[in-house]
């Protein structure tokens, strides 16, 4: 709760008392109608010891409402309601009118004289676009990223918007006939899908079989096609498919200008506070069928996906040119709106030779901490995204032909060619990476990817010398025997104690047949949740669950001492984790204590019964003013309807039920049947949980609340689940991952958490 929320409801308390005061001592009232009616003089003659009891009430504190409900139903924009607080003042924040508070960790700051908690959108934001050290005592842009990281992390670890729950060691196993793993290994940053090139086969076929548990969906264009995330395979395959691309991420997880493509790139920072980077590519780049590539394969992708094209196409708005000047206007044009605050051309692109374009930045999003990759491009041949239309640049920006926005009836003819190629898997379509796609079988959800004749190299100017790479679909529970066998060559992050042990066994006692590397991995999995719904849209429900689990022995148990457990969104190998720790990061451990549970649900108001009498036994209930209750809030119920939300007088009282998704053939899943659902301490605090087991893709469309997989059942249920996530990305940016902008909430939301500290009312009092 922020510092002005405290004082503000103070103020009201005292209010509250002064008019109780009032209302009794004041002698100017008007006086009541007389009361004519017969008063009744029957004695009451029940005992004392039977008379009915009325049911104590708890002490009553004034609601705090959460983000979710603050909002709910008011407008988002300069001319509605309410704007977020860095949309408000963070533009020109420095890290040096940051103060932090010295027992809890949290960020304050100072605007038009009022004092403001920080919230995670703010903190987000202000990580990768607020990095200058003018007027600071800091060195560096990375002194300054790694403290606003600090108080980020910090935050993260007070919502609490997931529960890590463990961190593993990875374990990659390798037949021995791949040579180069030693001198090439993988790591956080760098899979065997990317460390391959630097690999030879000395298998008689020259071949290279790699695996993984999850399907191959045959999305191997643009892997994150209609979806917020990729599929693990998926992306595997499109990183093999797709190169030579402008700027890369390096084997350690930095970025850096590829050589083997850009000729020159210069970067001009221009008066009105944009930034323009002029990018000239070699003139001898070609895809895997011998065509040229040239400046216009770069611009294909993203002047399609900042289009209502492409939206059509994909279901969701991608907007990859966001960041341009003139994106708004051109995202808005949709082939017969030019001049009406749309703009057919993209202002902030130019063409300027056959190998040579720009783009250039807006001021709104500088300076960046990794403004590098705005100048990151990946070529695209023409037919993938656009066959039959073309791009054309007068002198004002680049826009395509008017065949781009042709439609049928009332969709867009292009949309359909669009979806068509995202999910093409055949040699039809030439490719830019080290490998092309040679066949994909749908049945067993394998791919045979051959090596691009083609392709120049990679950053290091390092070209494929495996002929043929097989990537397949494996099973867990026999994917030990799948490599012994010689069904595959590699099996990648093996982690958990009894898979890692057998793993390491057969490499110890193979002979020298079968070698292993391993690191620790950044990320973890962890017990997700749709945080603006249900009781977990509560922080202290989030945190009591943490307080109630024993975190420590679930992890050991899940990985068999092969790891361990972290307390916020990390990689302990970091270079912004170790800074922030040496600065004094502070971070609740969250130890199992089923009393400091109990102690967050009291304090957060869980008190009641489902009659909104005091809470004693059973399940806890929270009482929520009919004037904060949303829809959801009053529909909310439990998966086997036995609990509701229920209506006593003109308020709700919520049941503590956490109604969990989790997925089959999931040892993460049965170990949270008892670590979670039958936990005493869960019980002892007053939870219900309740579980619904399916497989992963229904349960993402739960989470989503949508039919992104075509599995939502159409109304909110679930508000638990269980999978894991990743820090492996050279780019640790979560800007508008924790937005309250209803346009971009869905699409871009990590969480779907509405920190209350982010909104800022425009017409507040």
């Amino acid at each position: 709760m922020s510092k002005k929320l405290i004082k503000i409801l103070s103020l009201v308390l005292v209010l509250v008392m002064l008019l109780s005061v009032a209302a009794c001592g004041s002698k100017q009232e008007e006086p009541a109608p007389a009361d004519t009616t017969p008063a009744d003089t029957t004695p009451d003659t029940t005992p004392a010891d039977e008379q009915p009891e009325e049911p104590e009430q708890p002490e009553e504190a004034a609601y705090v409402p959460t983000g979710a409900q603050s909002i709910a139903g008011l407008t988002y924009g300069e001319d509605g309601d309410y704007i977020s607080l860095y949309e408000k003042y963070g533009k020109g924040v420095s890290i040096a009118d940051v103060t932090e508070d010295p027992e809890t960790g949290l960020a304050y700051a100072t605007f038009d004289g009022t004092e403001y908690e920080l919230g995670l959108d703010f903190l987000t934001m202000a990580m990768v676009y607020n990095t200058s050290t003018e007027g600071t005592s800091y060195e560096t842009e990375d002194d300054v990223y790694a403290e606003w990281w600090k108080y980020y992390i910090t935050r993260w670890n007070y919502l609490l918007p997931e529960i890590p729950l463990y961190s593993n060691e990875y374990y990659d196993v390798y037949n021995s006939a791949i040579k180069g793993v030693e001198e090439h290994p993988t790591n956080p940053f760098w899979s065997p899908a990317a460390a391959l090139i630097d690999w030879t086969s000395e298998k008689a076929d020259g071949s290279f079989i790699l695996g993984n548990s999850t399907d191959l969906s045959g999305k191997f264009r643009y892997a994150t096609f209609g979806a917020s995330n990729p599929g693990a395979s998926d992306n595997d395959v499109s990183n093999l498919i797709n190169g030579l691309e402008t700027v890369s991420t390096t084997k350690e997880g930095g970025f850096v200008v590829n050589p083997t493509v850009v000729k020159n790139l210069t970067e001009v920072e221009n008066e009105d506070g944009s930034k323009t980077y002029d990018i000239e590519i070699y003139d001898d780049l070609k895809f895997s069928d011998g065509s040229p590539v040239t400046a216009k394969n770069y611009l294909y992708f993203p002047m399609a996906f900042s289009t209502p094209v492409a939206t059509e196409a994909a279901g969701k708005d991608h907007m990859i040119l966001m960041q341009a000047v003139g994106y708004k206007e051109y995202a808005a044009y949709d082939g017969t709106n030019d001049g009406d605050g749309a703009s057919k051309i993209m202002t902030g692109l130019r063409l300027l030779g056959d190998y040579e374009f720009s783009i250039t930045i807006s001021p709104d999003y500088l300076p960046y901490f990794y403004s590098i990759i705005y100048a990151g491009f990946t070529p695209y041949h023409q037919n993938v995204w656009n066959p039959g239309c073309d791009l054309q640049d007068d002198g004002e920006g680049v826009y395509w032909t008017d065949e781009f926005y042709a439609k049928d009836g009332d969709s867009y003819k292009m949309a359909a060619v669009m979806t068509a190629n995202a999910w093409n898997t055949d040699e039809s379509l030439p490719c830019s990476g080290p490998y092309f796609v040679s066949s994909f079988d749908a049945s067993d959800k394998s791919a045979i990817l051959k090596v691009n004749p083609e392709f120049k190299g990679n950053y290091e100017g390092t070209k494929p010398q495996i002929e043929t790479v097989i990537y397949k679909k494996i099973i867990s529970e026999t994917q030990l025997e799948d490599l012994k066998s010689g069904g595959v060559d590699v099996l990648a992050a093996i982690t958990g104690g009894d898979e890692t042990n057998e793993a390491i066994k057969l490499a110890d006692e193979s002979n020298g047949g079968f070698v292993y590397t391993h690191y620790s991995r950044a990320g973890y999995g962890k017990l997700g949740f749709r945080a603006d719904y249900g009781p977990v849209q509560f922080t202290e429900v989030r945190q009591a669950i943490a307080y109630c689990m024993d975190r420590a022995t679930f992890a050991k148990d899940f990985t068999g001492g092969y790891g361990g457990v972290v307390d916020g969104p990390y990689y302990t190998g970091a270079w912004m984790y170790k800074e922030a720790m040496a600065n004094g990061m502070l971070l609740n451990a969250y130890d199992t204590s089923v009393d400091s549970a109990i102690a967050v649900l009291e304090e957060g108001g869980w008190v009641y019964n489902a009659e909104g009498g005091e809470y004693t036994e059973g399940v806890r209930y929270k009482k929520i003013p009919a004037e904060f209750a949303t829809e959801n809030d009053i529909n909310y119920h439990s998966v086997d309807n036995a609990y509701k939300t229920e209506k006593v007088g003109d308020d709700y009282y919520m049941p503590l039920v956490l109604n969990w998704y989790g997925t089959v053939d999931n040892v993460f899943s049965d170990l949270l049947v008892t670590g979670l659902q039958e936990a005493d301490n869960i019980k002892a605090a007053g939870f219900n949980v309740q579980s619904t087991f399916g497989d992963f893709a229904p349960m993402l469309d739960e989470l989503y609340q949508m039919a992104v997989y075509g599995y939502y059942s159409g109304s909110p249920l679930y508000c638990v689940f269980n999978f894991a996530t990743g820090f492996n990305s050279a780019q640790y940016d979560y800007s508008y991952n924790m937005t309250i902008d209803p346009s971009m909430y869905d699409d871009y939301s990590a969480y779907y958490i509405k920190d209350a500290a982010d909104i800022y009312f425009l017409n507040a009092e």
